[in-house]
């Protein structure tokens, strides 16, 4: 039997996860659906993932939405990358930016990939670090943003803002496209045969749809509670289980760098997220290491913040459903799975998820052929994006605390993870490793180079000894900024920095 297309849809949560379904499914559907997102005031969003990838421009575009229409209401700034620092032992590699990429990288992005071999095979030293290479870093330095760019072709950035206001600002566009927005709490979830039938409002309505999105969290009141289906758990392969919130204001005479920073701790990482009215700041950390108590009064003295700011606590499931679309209910957001914000890949899977539930259902195949595609496809993003954020602490090299030490010596090392690290110990053709699980990696090759590199996975002698810049590098990007930055656009806080 084919796939039909939903007549009606109930959308169950709000926040930017449930806003994002809304606005998708009326752009694609609206003609042919009568889209509806139940929301309650009482349920709170988690709310502070303040970060996105490049993905997410795709969504805007998607939808028709300029940049002016919505980062000015959202505080938003540019992002075009992440700092690492802190995450090793060693006085070289004790930082790194892990950069989004442009059509200008690719003769100093092969400088890049050189250097990094010949520190491989010990054949001399080399400037591995990744940010004398990439343009992006060069806009980080130089405080510019992407819209202030003549660069050629579509370059790669990402956004900060404030996800509160997202939702709100795609709340507005959702309705204005015709979705109902309904105030209230579900009271019970009627189920049959593997099917939700329909929901029970606490005002006593019973509502019903052909499809039904679960976008209620981590509690996963559709599928995880009514239909109970199973959720596997990455909790040992990533130990952080919480993180503790907190803002702080900007220095007004600095200009804004476009770029996120991600920085170790005794028991995690802190992530400064940089939005036109504050910095967002939080520490995400293990609770089988450090206590909630504890965590804020690390991330307090970091930030030199007293008691009188209010920090916001918050626990984490992480993990993922085996099945995201089970019957006529599909799980998106929270609800279907998470993996902690170190890359800020949340938005990128509520993106994913939505492009392939709508390719699934406008297809021709049978609605058990469509589904099954769909759980394997969200698995593979899921389990490929887990492995790249496992790397980043199976690779660090800190020896001052018990957390770090169980980050190298007891997590359950994914299998491709293994197979890339092998390879690329080993001094073997490490493009030929990536070729061979192409079909399964979610990050391509410059994101590998740059974590391996900036993380100083090395076997060479060399690697222990400081390596001069590589001067040709970093002059070619200092010719090419020249010519295609514009440095009249330096956002401070407080500023608008969507290119109007």
């Amino acid at each position: 039997m084919k796939q039909t297309h939903p007549a009606s849809v109930i959308i169950v949560g709000g926040g930017t996860a449930g806003w994002m379904c809304a606005a998708y499914l009326a752009k694609q559907w609206g003609a042919k659906s009568h889209i509806t997102l139940i929301e309650s005031s009482q349920i709170g969003t988690v709310g502070v993932g303040e970060g996105s990838t490049p993905f997410l421009k795709q969504f805007f575009t998607d939808l028709g939405w300029q940049e002016q229409d919505w980062m000015p209401h959202c505080d938003a700034t540019y992002k075009t990358g992440i700092e690492f620092a802190n995450w090793t032992n060693s006085q070289r590699f004790s930082q790194y930016f892990h950069p989004f990429f442009t059509p200008l990288d690719q003769q100093t992005g092969e400088l890049f990939f050189d250097s990094c071999q010949t520190l491989r095979s010990s054949r001399g030293n080399a400037d591995v670090k990744p940010e004398h290479y990439f343009c992006a870093a060069e806009m980080v330095r130089k405080r510019v943003t992407p819209q202030s760019t003549k660069l050629p072709g579509d370059i790669d950035y990402a956004y900060h803002f404030d996800a509160s206001k997202l939702a709100l600002s795609l709340k507005s566009f959702s309705t204005q496209l015709g979705v109902q927005h309904k105030e209230g709490k579900v009271a019970e979830v009627y189920t049959e045969e593997g099917n939700i039938r329909g929901l029970r409002m606490e005002q006593g309505e019973t509502l019903s749809a052909d499809l039904y999105v679960d976008c209620s969290g981590f509690v996963g009141l559709l599928m995880k509670k009514a239909l109970n289906a199973p959720f596997r758990s990455y909790r040992e392969t990533l130990f952080n289980d919480a993180a503790v919130a907190l803002p702080t204001q900007h220095n007004s005479n600095e200009p804004i760098a476009p770029q996120t920073r991600s920085v170790g701790m005794d028991n995690g990482w802190m992530w400064q997220i940089p939005l036109t009215s504050r910095i967002g700041n939080g520490y995400v950390y293990s609770s089988d290491f450090c206590s909630a108590d504890e965590a804020e009064g690390a991330l307090r003295k970091a930030l030199n913040v007293d008691d009188l700011v209010p920090a916001r606590h918050l626990k984490m499931q992480v993990g993922r459903l085996d099945e995201h679309w089970q019957g006529n209910c599909v799980a998106i957001g929270l609800a279907q799975g998470f993996i902690e914000p170190l890359e800020a890949t949340a938005l990128m899977l509520v993106q994913y998820a939505l492009y392939q539930l709508v390719d699934g259902v406008d297809s021709a195949k049978p609605l058990a052929s469509a589904q099954q595609a769909y759980n394997r496809e969200m698995n593979r993003m899921f389990d490929g994006i887990r492995d790249y954020i496992a790397a980043h602490y199976y690779l660090n090299t800190r020896t001052d605390s018990a957390y770090w030490q169980a980050c190298r010596h007891e997590m359950c090392v994914p299998e491709n993870l293994q197979y890339l690290l092998d390879k690329w110990d080993s001094g073997a053709c490490f493009e030929t490793a990536l070729d061979h699980l192409d079909s399964e990696l979610v990050y391509l090759r410059p994101s590998w180079y740059c974590i391996l590199a900036g993380m100083g996975r090395f076997n060479s002698p060399e690697a222990h000894q400081k390596a001069p810049v590589h001067q040709a590098s970093l002059a070619h990007l200092a010719k090419l900024t020249a010519h295609y930055f514009s440095q009249q656009q330096r956002p401070r806080s407080g500023e608008l920095t969507c290119g109007m």
